[in-house]
């Protein structure tokens, strides 16, 4: 009956300690997951688990189910798991309330600029993601939790529910890295890129989880992009476009032409301006309207509002703000308690304002102005 124990107890420990070796990084990682301030819808992690982006680009994951599937595959390593987005799209298939503001300014004492960004969507939980990989810059990204399964009734109390967390490292929807290099993703109806050429597809979120950890430069940013096609999920309708930042000032606004085989479109920063913004339309020349046209953006969130607002707010300090400032220029054009036509109601998630010199993100959840978090690279 010893021999028994002894033999079963061996076989407990091999298992333990084969556990420990296979998924040391995942489980490094998932201890790291903690609330913010005892906030349980903000979350802070450590990405410690390996992630290989050349993997991903070659097998050319373009849609949402897809790149979970493959998330699945990493984090099982065989073993099944579930785990599915909590994103719903309405009737018409689209999800038309994600609408954020974007914007580069510089800073009031000269010295860097900042990098601000409000996320409008649904109340959900946010997770503020540090990952350090052996190739790339190190950085601090942020993504909506409902792209990886929470919700507000359904956050990572214990060990077993944050397992979805791990997904986080391939969902960034803004962040800032190691050098100083900002992005942000804004939504745009029925605008979903298809690009179809001989290159290796990419979808929504890696493009800028690739621009995290191998750019420096808005310039390098702009090559990496010509390697690759970007197509965003057209199972859900709705299309994107984003911004792109570094320290030096330099800015652009990456979008796509629905009428030319999505051919991508750059709108460059004007070397002359202190900042440069961006909301829910086109900006690019072939398609820019002062006036709301549901064919270039989103009249239903009140783009063009918010663009003109924050325009009046940047031009009334010439470009150049506190970071307070900054700050309320987000305050200016944020959502509270937005009712819509079908019952939902919308929010600004979050409002973050990225120091582009110092590496560091202020970030105030859920309209919760009294309180600003910071996050660095230093945690």
């Amino acid at each position: 009956m010893k021999k028994i124990l002894l033999w079963i107890l061996a076989i407990v420990v091999a298992i333990c300690v084969a556990v420990a070796l296979i998924w040391s990084g995942e489980i490094a990682t998932l201890r790291s997951v903690r609330s913010v301030d005892g906030n349980h819808y903000l979350y802070q992690m450590e990405y410690k688990a390996a992630y290989d982006l050349d993997d991903v680009v070659a097998k050319d994951i373009d849609e949402n189910p897809e790149l979970l599937d493959y998330i699945i595959s990493r984090i099982g390593k065989g073993i099944p798991i579930k785990m599915k987005s909590a994103q719903v799209a309405d009737e018409n298939g689209e999800l038309e309330t994600f609408n954020c503001t974007s914007f580069q300014a510089g800073k009031a004492d000269g010295d860097g600029f900042w990098y601000g960004r409000n996320y409008d969507y649904y109340k959900n939980p946010t997770m503020v993601t540090i990952s350090r990989p052996k190739k790339g810059y190190s950085s601090i990204a942020v993504s909506d939790m409902s792209h990886f399964g929470y919700s507000l009734d359904k956050i990572p109390t214990s060990f077993m529910t944050k397992v979805s967390c791990l997904a986080a490292v391939y969902a960034p929807v803004d962040g800032i890295n190691e050098k100083g290099l900002c992005t942000s993703i804004m939504a745009l109806p029925k605008q979903a890129s298809q690009q179809a050429t001989d290159k290796h597809d990419v979808g929504t979120t890696i493009i800028m989880r690739l621009w995290l950890d191998r750019c420096s430069t808005v310039e390098e940013a702009l090559a990496l992009l010509e390697t690759v096609d970007v197509r965003h999920d057209a199972t859900v309708g709705s299309g994107y476009h984003y911004m792109v930042a570094d320290a030096n000032g330099d800015c652009a606004v990456v979008e796509f032409d629905k009428e030319d085989g999505w051919k991508t479109m750059i709108v460059r920063k004007d070397p002359e301006a202190e900042y440069m913004l961006v909301t829910n339309h086109l900006l690019s020349e072939k398609y820019y309207t002062t006036e709301p046209d549901i064919a270039v953006g989103n009249p239903h969130s009140k783009s063009w509002w918010r663009y003109e607002t924050a325009t009046a707010y940047l031009d009334g300090h010439n470009g150049k703000l506190t970071l307070e400032e900054a700050q309320e220029c987000l305050a200016q054009v944020h959502w509270k308690d937005l009712l819509w036509e079908d019952g939902t109601v919308e929010d600004t998630q979050y409002s973050n304002v990225y120091d582009q010199k110092n590496i560091t993100l202020s970030l105030r959840n859920w309209n919760t102005y009294e309180t600003t978090n910071f996050f660095s690279l230093g945690q």
